[in-house]
């Protein structure tokens, strides 16, 4: 017996969404990829939900037969509305994999994380053999950092020592995200804060480094993956 959930049946995670048709158009784009037996990523972010509801329309009509794996509970619940089986990483890898991004560069490379769940997205899209991200021209940087900082996710009992870490880094301002809905500091989907960092340069090394902080589970640097972007 199934639940019916009215809860999960009135989700709309895209109430308040900016360019909304231009990413409209890049998800009907992505949506169209997929094929029946495809276990697929699926991102986090206003660009990928639309992506969702648009293969949520394909399962619906076409009685596509697809596998998500999800890398927020945002993602898992829409998955759920729209009737697309859900899997867990440690059973399947994605054929496939789309996601947004906060930042693009002119080599294809990224800032992710003000959704908060890079560290999943990262995962997802470390083991998938394709990578199609979703950017309208709002997107599109000459430098990372141009707009954005860059998130790192940071287990709250080293909030101190990584701050310290990331100024020896370079980093010339340190935010500690704070909630819109809740009193205190973002919390993650595996229970840490998020330090919004900006540097006056991103050069190729930075990710990782920021990385082999102690105390640090991961950043919003996505260099050097193999993606394609699609763009309107």
């Amino acid at each position: 017996m199934d639940w019916k959930s009215k809860l999960i049946n009135n989700l709309n995670f895209g109430a308040n969404m900016n360019n909304r048709e231009a990413k409209l158009s890049l998800a009907a784009m992505v949506a169209a990829k997929a094929k029946n037996g495809e276990t697929i990523g699926f991102g986090s972010g206003s660009s990928s939900y639309l992506t969702i509801l648009e293969i949520g329309k394909r399962v619906a009509t076409e009685g596509l037969q697809i596998k998500a794996i999800p890398t927020s509970h945002e993602v898992e619940l829409t998955c759920t509305q729209q009737q697309i089986p859900t899997v867990s990483f440690n059973t399947a890898r994605p054929d496939w994999c789309f996601d947004g991004a906060d930042e693009i560069d002119p080599k294809s490379n990224l800032i992710k994380g003000r959704g908060g769940a890079m560290f999943k997205e990262k995962l997802i899209m470390a083991a998938s053999p394709k990578t199609f991200i979703l950017a309208d021209s709002s997107k599109l940087v000459k430098k990372l950092g141009e707009k954005f900082p860059v998130p790192v996710e940071v287990i709250p009992f080293a909030l101190s020592s990584v701050e310290s870490s990331l100024l020896t880094l370079g980093a010339v301002s340190i935010q500690l995200r704070m909630a819109g809905g809740k009193d205190g500091p973002v919390i993650t989907e595996n229970g840490n804060f998020i330090l919004d960092v900006r540097f006056n340069d991103i050069g190729e090394g930075l990710e990782k480094m920021i990385k082999l902080i102690p105390g640090v589970l991961d950043n919003g640097l996505f260099m050097g993956y193999n993606i394609e972007v699609v763009s309107s």
